[in-house]
């Protein structure tokens, strides 16, 4: 009998900290530093790999995701080392999916064919705007000539390239992000992931809002309407949305975030690295420490970078599964749902149902197209006792 997690697969996340510079609107668990010894990093990411490999042993492995940070940033002898040592810890999938992010000004076409040849067949590029004077303001240190550069480069090594988006920034009108979006999906290859700007506390942005300095924010409606044109527009041009912020063809989705929509395990390595792992019929949530030099010390002197592991209960894993499952066009098994004690939300579904928010059908629920930019507020109604 399968357990749960084997729905949707078992990935590896690889977080490498390390920015050049830190973006304003960035909440994400990255820092710049004068200077890296990747040796040092590398002895500290391999000992992980053994550790977690003990625990996961005989798992195929679907994907392998380096996060950051910019993981381009990377040595390619460290990608390397740590390609070599995941395909001897766990066996692969005949298609795992390897990815690293990458940002323009760190793309060299030396440095990607040395990532290609150590194992990594995807890249995901943080481009965010094509437009110069927008790019100044997110804190981007490209341009949109070495964005297109450095995109160029990139799908020339690989057969496989997504880059990123931000809409609704300051100052920009519906009719420029239209303009802007056809040109994006014009260059795309095959998967593109477009993003909302959201003002997070603890940012440059979000201390610049508090304090009334950060103008010409976009309202609630023109936000709204924002993503309704990027629905529009991506579909026509053949991207549609399988995600909420992800669109590709068919058959060019992301198969690592998948893993965490379809609510699959995944192990986490590196400063702030989150992970999912069933293990003796129980589903642990682990978190790494955050800070790259207390995470080094954890892995160096007792062996473990994690500073947590809890189990989660079931109603928290009925919780994990709505929340990831609800984001994908797709929806959710409905006998998955019942595993984790879903039928008893029975009323509120159809409450919902009744609203125009969810749809049920061939035995999967999901959000209606009225639903799915509410989705948190959805996610409320739905759990509510």
């Amino acid at each position: 009998m399968l357990e749960d997690w084997q729905h949707g697969g078992f990935g590896l996340y690889i977080h490498w900290p390390f920015c050049q510079s830190k973006c304003p609107y960035c909440d994400f668990n990255s820092h710049v530093a004068s200077s890296i010894d990747q040796d040092r990093w590398a002895r500290a990411y391999l000992s992980e790999i053994d550790r977690v490999g003990a625990l996961t042993q005989g798992r195929l492995l679907k994907s392998v995701f380096f996060g950051g940070g910019t993981p381009s940033l990377m040595d390619p002898e460290l990608v390397d080392a740590i390609m070599t040592k995941i395909r001897r810890t766990w066996p692969m999938t005949n298609s795992a999916e390897v990815t690293l992010e990458a940002n323009p000004t760190s793309v060299e076409a030396g440095r990607f064919r040395g990532y290609r040849d150590a194992g990594v067949n995807r890249v995901s590029m943080g481009i965010q705007s094509l437009n110069n004077l927008d790019l100044r303001a997110l804190g981007r240190l490209h341009s949109v000539e070495e964005a297109l550069a450095a995109f160029d480069i990139a799908r020339g090594v690989f057969d496989r390239v997504s880059f990123d988006l931000i809409y609704a920034r300051q100052n920009q009108t519906t009719q420029e992000w239209r303009n802007e979006l056809k040109q994006a999906l014009s260059l795309a290859v095959d998967h593109i992931s477009m993003y909302q700007l959201t003002i997070e506390q603890g940012t440059a942005f979000g201390d610049r809002y508090a304090i009334g300095k950060l103008r010409g924010l976009p309202d609630e409606d023109s936000a709204a309407d924002m993503y309704d044109v990027t629905q529009e527009v991506a579909a026509q041009m053949g991207f549609p949305a399988y995600e909420v912020s992800n669109h590709a063809p068919e058959g060019s989705e992301s198969q690592h975030n998948l893993i965490y929509w379809r609510y699959g395990d995944y192990a986490g390595i590196g400063p702030g690295a989150h992970g999912r792992l069933t293990l003796g019929g129980r589903k642990y949530a682990t978190e790494t420490y955050r800070m790259p030099n207390a995470w080094l010390e954890a892995v160096e002197q007792r062996g473990n970078g994690e500073n947590v592991s809890d189990t989660l209960s079931l109603d928290d894993q009925l919780h994990e599964f709505l929340l990831m499952g609800l984001r994908v066009t797709d929806g959710v098994d409905l006998n998955r749902l019942s595993n984790f004690g879903g039928d008893a939300l029975q009323p509120n579904v159809a409450r919902l149902e009744d609203m125009g928010f969810l749809t049920h059908e061939k035995g999967r629920l999901r959000l209606t197209p009225e639903g799915r930019p509410l989705l948190n507020a959805v996610l409320r109604e739905l759990l509510v006792d």
